[in-house]
């Protein structure tokens, strides 16, 4: 791990959330599979293994989006909301950390779909002039407290210049 790597996790209802999600994808994805099965069946007269080799990829990706991945994203995901910044590090394979100066933030939001608002999880988004950063998987909470936080040590960082 890093030196000095930030202290907050996000919360840990992540990991469910995660894994419904990617079970939802996964039926979505093997639509595409099974209608090539099903039309080729009765329209064309393709291989039979592509289909089925579809069906495998997608099991495969299931597996990781449902259930490696999500472990590996609460094991290195972490965030700090500092007075002059806000530090995020993310990554599975190639770990990526980034310091926001409060000074160029511009605006901070939350957003939340049907299975993280189920959870009563969002993401909380910051905004810069050159890019947008988030930190998922936030109790709404924890993402309202964050986000007023972050609105009110930017403000006073403008001020300061």
């Amino acid at each position: 791990m890093l030196e000095n790597a930030p202290s907050e996790h996000i919360d840990p209802r992540a990991l469910k959330a995660w894994f419904i999600t990617g079970i939802l994808e996964g039926f979505v994805l093997l639509l595409i599979p099974i209608s090539y099965l099903v039309l080729d069946r009765y329209f064309w007269d393709l291989p039979v293994i592509w289909g089925r080799v579809g069906i495998a990829v997608v099991a495969i990706y299931v597996i990781w989006e449902a259930l490696i991945a999500p472990q590996l994203r609460m094991r290195f995901w972490r965030y700090e909301i500092r007075e002059n910044e806000i530090d995020i590090q993310r990554g599975i394979f190639i770990i990526r950390r980034t310091l926001i100066p409060m000074g160029r933030v511009q605006h901070v939001d939350t957003e939340y779909g049907p299975v993280m608002r189920y959870f009563g999880l969002a993401t909380l988004r910051v905004s810069t002039a050159a890019t947008d950063h988030s930190i998922p998987a936030l109790s709404k909470e924890k993402a309202s407290e964050l986000m007023g936080e972050i609105a009110s040590l930017a403000r006073v960082s403008d001020e300061d210049v």
